[in-house]
C-alpha cells in the first residue's frame, strides 16, 4: 500500500471536504453507471450534531497525497439505526481500502447505542452488493428515487390548511404518534421545513420540505391512520410540489419503498418517475464484531 496514504476522520464536512467527495462521487458514478446516496448535500446544508464531540465521527476519508480515494459516511437520522454508505476510486479498487473504511466505521458504531446499521448499495452495483454480501445477508428493504416531471400538472380540490409546523405545535404532533417522526424530526421544527396539513383545526398529516442547491426533496409524507383513503394523501403531495415550485426548483425528489404501492401509484400518478433502486442491508450490533 502506498506509503503517502492517509486517514481524515471527521465529526463533519466543509466544503473542501465536500468538493472532495464530490468529486470522487461524479467519477465512481460514471465508471459505473450507477448511482449513490452519500447524503453530502444534507449533511453540508443542516450539518451534523455532535460534531465538535469526537466519540461522534461521521466522516471517513482516505486520500493518496492530495487525492481523495476513498469515503465511508455515517447517517444517523435520530433511529435505533444509521445508515452507512461510500466509495472507492475505480484506479484502488481490490486493495482492501473500503475493507479498511469500514473497520473505522465499525468502530464508531460500537460506541454508539444505535442498536444497528443499513448499508446502502444501488440494486445494479455488482461490487457494492458483493461487499455487502461479505458482511451480511440480512436484506432490509428497497427504495425507488424518483424525480418529477417539473411540467406535470396537478389538480388541488380539498379545502385544506398547509402551513408550516411552529414550536407550539409539538405537543401536537407527539399526541398525533405519527409512524414516521423521530426526535430529528421534531428538533427541525424550529428550521421552517416541516409542513402540517390541517381540516377544522385537526392535523390530517405532515411532511418535510427541503431545498439543496435548488433541488427540492419531499420526505416522511404520512397521513394519520384514520384520514387514509380519502384523498389527503394526494392533497398533501400536490400542496408540498406547488409550495417548492414557488421556489423555482429545478427538480423535485422523494423516495418511497418498493413494496408500497399505493404510495408508488399515488407518486407515479403526480408525475414522479423511477430514477434507480437502492437495497438496504441490516447489520446488527451484535453480530457486527464478526464481521470484516
Amino acid at each position: 500500500m502506498n506509503n503517502n496514504l492517509f486517514f481524515k476522520l471527521k465529526g463533519n464536512l466543509n466544503n473542501n471536504d465536500f468538493t472532495d467527495i464530490n468529486d470522487l462521487k461524479n467519477i465512481c458514478v460514471a465508471h459505473d453507471n450507477t448511482n449513490l446516496k452519500i447524503e453530502i448535500d444534507y449533511k453540508l446544508g443542516n450539518g451534523v450534531k455532535n460534531s465538535e464531540n469526537i466519540n461522534f465521527i461521521n466522516e471517513f476519508l482516505l486520500y493518496d497525497d492530495n487525492k481523495l480515494i476513498g469515503y465511508a459516511g455515517i447517517c444517523d437520522f435520530g433511529g435505533d439505526e444509521i445508515e452507512v454508505n461510500g466509495m472507492v476510486h475505480p484506479d484502488y479498487r481490490r486493495k482492501g481500502i473500503f475493507t479498511r473504511l469500514f473497520s473505522l466505521v465499525k468502530d464508531e458504531f460500537n460506541k454508539r447505542v444505535n442498536k444497528g446499521m443499513l448499508l446502502l448499495s444501488d440494486n445494479n452495483s455488482v461490487g457494492g452488493i458483493e461487499f455487502i454480501k461479505n458482511i451480511t445477508d440480512d436484506f432490509s428493504h428497497s427504495e425507488y428515487d424518483m424525480s418529477l416531471d417539473i411540467n406535470a400538472t396537478q389538480n388541488s380540490f380539498n379545502n385544506l390548511i398547509f402551513r408550516k409546523a411552529v414550536i407550539k405545535d409539538i405537543n401536537k404532533i407527539k399526541d398525533a404518534n405519527f409512524e414516521f417522526f423521530s426526535n430529528n424530526d421534531m428538533n427541525e421544527i424550529s428550521s421552517g421545513i416541516t409542513y402540517l396539513i390541517e381540516t377544522d383545526n385537526i392535523l390530517i398529516g405532515k411532511v418535510r420540505l427541503e431545498i439543496i442547491d435548488n433541488v427540492g426533496g419531499i420526505y416522511g409524507l404520512e397521513v394519520l391512520p384514520d384520514y387514509r383513503g380519502k384523498g389527503y394523501g394526494r392533497e398533501l403531495l400536490i400542496l408540498s410540489i406547488k409550495k417548492l415550485k414557488e421556489s423555482n426548483v429545478k427538480t423535485i425528489n422523494l423516495q418511497v419503498l418498493t413494496d408500497n404501492k399505493n404510495a408508488l401509484n399515488l407518486y407515479k400518478s403526480c408525475g414522479f418517475k423511477e430514477n434507480y433502486t437502492m437495497d438496504y442491508y441490516r447489520l446488527n450490533k451484535e453480530s457486527c464484531n464478526g464481521s470484516l
